[in-house]
């Protein structure tokens, strides 16, 4: 008997409401379960959109996205919401850091949301500095002063705590590594690595460099599992 996948799509359609400039469609990909996979594609090329499907943003017209055995396309948006915050951590490309907060408030927000990984935590800020630690950043950082002011290096920790806070089963990054240069590139990759394989978590991570191929196990080009059409740029 296998493990579930971490994802599995199946016969997904997506157009976005009003028009049809923009249609994507997956006949079947799957990310199996403690994967790390890479998803290759050009900007504009529909990778977000399919990240916005994967995580439960958005809901396809038809088709199946399982997370972890859900078929979160069924679900209602409070639902798909509610399952988003329990079972995906999500690293964004420009790290959506509240920068008036502390780093300390940002890393714990997941937690509000999700009694499940708040429940695995125990101690919250205990936890969230022990990341912290393994991840370089010091514990004065973490509580003194406004995410807004940290570097993006240490920005980018931040935001690797907050996805990893919990234990969720799933972590996407979407273009983490954009604005680092090769030797930061690398290094950011190894941590994330590493932590994500502490924590027993898959991992889906998108980019546009082609570089980055060899240290995972899996590579997949957006081209060769879904289809998109368009009449405009989106």
């Amino acid at each position: 008997m296998t493990d579930t996948p971490a994802i599995h799509l199946t016969d997904l359609s997506f157009a976005w409401p009003g028009g049809a400039d923009f249609r994507l469609e997956v006949d079947d990909f799957a990310l199996p379960k403690g994967g790390r996979t890479l998803l290759l594609g050009a900007s504009g090329s529909g990778k977000s959109t399919l990240l916005s499907l994967i995580c439960g943003v958005i809901a396809p017209q038809s088709g199946r996205v399982e997370v972890a055995g859900t078929d979160i396309a069924q679900l209602s948006r409070r639902k798909r919401d509610r399952f988003r915050a329990e079972e995906i951590g999500i690293v964004f490309q420009q790290f959506n850091l509240l920068p008036y907060a502390s780093a300390m408030d940002n890393a714990l927000l997941p937690l509000r949301f999700a009694p499940g990984r708040r429940a695995r935590v125990g101690d919250e800020r205990a936890e969230a500095l022990r990341l912290a630690a393994a991840l370089g950043l010091d514990a004065a950082l973490m509580t003194k002063g406004r995410a807004g002011a940290l570097s993006v290096g240490q920005q980018q920790r931040v935001a690797v705590i907050r996805a990893l806070i919990g234990g969720p089963g799933l972590i996407v990054a979407d273009e983490p590594t954009s604005a680092l240069d090769a030797a930061a590139q690398a290094a950011f990759v190894d941590t994330l690595f590493t932590h994500v394989a502490a924590a027993g978590a898959s991992l889906l991570m998108v980019s546009h460099d082609e570089r980055l191929a060899d240290r995972f196990d899996q590579t997949v080009r957006l081209d060769d599992i879904a289809r998109v059409t368009r009449a405009a740029a989106v």
